[in-house]
């Protein structure tokens, strides 16, 4: 399974001081079933938690997600700024998902060199 995040989500995570491995975790735990939140449209959302804390006051995590294809990491939030996406929020998600899981692997590849998109080594 490929693991991507675009460069806003990247970008919260290095504030966030969220690792790639805490990524993989987390998407290793969608693979088994366990998602936070299924919200359709192959978007889902995965707590994280803060370094030295647990998760339900961690991190909230917007996910584009197909089991055993791809997980592209798209939004993230401190669940003490922001209860949960809004509705027009889903919607716009949802549509992204569904271009991005069309995305080939040309595709892929050009989006990781023009820096839109990192990709996410997860080991296992």
């Amino acid at each position: 399974m490929r693991v991507f995040k675009n460069k806003s989500f990247a970008r919260f995570a290095r504030k966030a001081r969220i690792s790639d491995d805490v990524l993989c975790a987390a998407i290793d735990d969608a693979s088994r079933g366990l998602v936070d939140a299924d919200l359709g449209g192959g978007v889902v959302k995965q707590r994280i938690a803060r370094q030295g804390g647990g998760k339900s006051g961690g991190f909230r995590t917007i996910v584009l997600f197909r089991l055993r294809e791809r997980a592209f990491f798209v939004h993230g939030f401190a669940k003490n700024e922001q209860d949960n996406i809004r509705d027009d929020e889903l919607e716009a998600f949802k549509m992204l998902a569904a271009e991005m899981m069309a995305y080939d692997d040309d595709t892929l590849a050009r989006a990781i060199v023009n820096g839109t998109l990192m990709e996410v080594i997860c080991n296992g």
